[in-house]
């Protein structure tokens, strides 16, 4: 549309005119050609009070300082005499008449702390050859395109660093399980079915990717949100809205395919599945309390660790009035690395096994902070574990595969931005499986390696509480040792991007599963 205000030409402004104010300024003399301040009185007060100098003296104190200078873009621009033809062009030749004024656009409104100051400057005057009638409306499109992007970036392809994190664990446990199939006969001097333990692992990452498809969208209509707690980081907030107790698709599934693949005929495997839904059953009370009746804390931590503490005495109990098919001629035993051999532990063993399912519970709970961590290392730990007991109960070894392939599919759905996160149910549930795992087979040792991530975010917390009373006690004032707990909080309050952190964790877990399922082998 056309205006009066649209026209801004200089060619009725006379040199001496245009001499009266700094290059910077010229385009002010232009708005005294507008009808409604063409009045020589208005003209002869704006001269008279108008000063550039003092107006940029102004301007320049009220700028902040700037942390980082960024590049001004400059971007050409033309008035002519046709209202319709005022536009922005990149071109180096813009075809207008001979009466032409061009200026520089320049913009600092880039950079992040940048007052968006616009300043118009004037370029030298060239000559350019006439335009033909025939080219307005091309112009004129153009000028309009060209208008219309201003301010706007080029997209930028950001790599999905959540998604690089579940392929490279797929690729690596997929090569690790393929490797231990391959030479297994040599590793329990009995012959396997071929792949003993990719099979399962692959049919329950299908059927629990499958499973997450399903079962998420009624999460999200039933509006089972994790509910953020203040304490933690502030970018935090952003998962207020993310549905919560994802072990209700996913666990199944492990617990399921490891039983059929048995043929619902090992007791080590029952057991090991009647654990981890006991665990599975302390974390659904605790999400429905806390996420369903927005109560404040869910359970309190006494009653969970006593309800904790009592699974796993009656695991222990379990343990000593049953028959286990194990290679060794008695029970209650852990195999160690030489020099120390096979040790007998006694009734000891029926305290450490409580112990064990209590801090692996926790452990695995206070790992589950960021999306993918707890599932991604909980995957390791169960690949590390079926190395490691696989000459022992090659049955446990199934079971640890297809809680790994379960807790791959969950990671689909729970990658960086997780669309869903597993809750206390899912992270109680992993914990207590690995224990079990344990349990049947003494294996703690390589337990504890596999279960590294773990074991030092659990650490992380217990001494930051004690530095903490020790520091109050000594000074008066509590101190913290990290700047939150657990451990992964304080690597992201340090400056690390949540993907990174969950990337590094993963490959010291896989150094760390590696290593323990050595460690299993070479001890018996």
């Amino acid at each position: 549309m056309r205006s009066h205000c649209s026209s801004l030409n200089l060619q009725h402004f006379s040199p001496a005119e245009l001499s009266q104010f700094p290059k910077r300024h010229a385009f002010v003399p232009a708005l005294f050609r507008l009808p409604c301040l063409s009045s020589s009185r208005f003209r002869a007060a704006a001269l008279s009070s108008y000063n550039p100098l003092k107006l940029q003296l102004k301007r320049s104190r009220n700028v902040p300082k700037r942390s980082r200078q960024f590049r001004p873009r400059a971007v050409k621009v033309y008035a002519t005499n046709d209202d319709d033809s005022m536009g922005i062009s990149s071109f180096d030749e813009w075809v207008v008449d001979d009466s032409v004024a061009a200026y520089v656009f320049s913009s600092f409104s880039d950079g992040e702390y940048s007052d968006g100051e616009i300043v118009l400057n004037p370029l030298a005057e060239v000559d350019l050859p006439p335009v033909s009638a025939d080219d307005s409306v091309t112009m004129r499109s153009l000028t309009s395109r060209r208008y219309s992007l201003i301010g706007q970036s080029p997209k930028k392809h950001r790599i999905n660093v959540g998604l690089l994190n579940n392929l490279g664990i797929i690729i690596f446990l997929t090569m690790v399980i393929l490797l231990v199939d391959w030479c297994g006969w040599k590793i329990v001097r009995l012959p396997l079915a071929p792949f003993y333990l990719t099979s399962p692992f692959f049919i329950s990452l299908v059927l629990a990717t499958g499973a997450g498809y399903i079962c998420v969208p009624y999460l999200k209509t039933f509006e089972f949100h994790q509910i953020i707690r203040k304490e933690g980081p502030a970018n935090h907030s952003k998962k207020q809205r993310t549905p919560t107790m994802g072990g209700l698709f996913f666990l199944p599934v492990g617990i399921f395919v490891a039983n059929f693949v048995t043929g619902f005929s090992s007791v080590e495997v029952a057991a090991a599945a009647a654990a981890t839904l006991a665990f599975a059953t302390i974390g659904l009370i605790d999400d429905v309390l806390y996420v369903i009746k927005q109560h404040n804390s869910g359970l309190s931590p006494r009653l969970r660790l006593l309800l904790e503490a009592a699974v796993g005495i009656w695991f222990s109990v379990w343990l000593n009035a049953t028959t286990l098919s194990s290679p060794y001629g008695m029970k209650m035993l852990v195999p160690l690395p030489a020099p120390l051999g096979i040790v007998c532990f006694g009734k000891f063993y029926l305290l450490l096994t409580p112990f064990c399912f209590v801090s692996m519970g926790n452990g695995v709970n206070l790992t589950d902070g960021l999306d993918g961590l707890a599932g991604g290392t909980a995957a390791l730990a169960f690949i590390g574990m079926s190395i490691a007991v696989l000459p022992i109960c090659p049955e446990l070894a199934i079971f640890g595969a297809s809680m790994a392939g379960a807790c791959v599919g969950f990671l689909l759905h729970n990658q960086h931005k997780a669309s869903v996160l597993m809750g206390d149910i899912g992270s109680l549930a992993l914990g207590g499986a690995l224990a079990a795992m344990a349990a049947c087979t003494g294996m703690f040792f390589p337990l504890i390696i596999s279960s590294g991530i773990f074991v030092l975010e659990a650490s992380s917390v217990i001494l930051q509480v004690l530095y903490f009373k020790i520091t109050k006690h000594v000074y008066g004032s509590g101190r913290r040792l990290f700047k939150m707990a657990p451990f992964h909080h304080h690597l992201e309050l340090s400056g690390h991007k949540e993907p990174v952190i969950v990337a590094g964790a993963y490959a010291v877990s896989c150094v760390l599963a590696l290593f323990a399922g050595y460690m299993g082998l070479i001890s018996v």
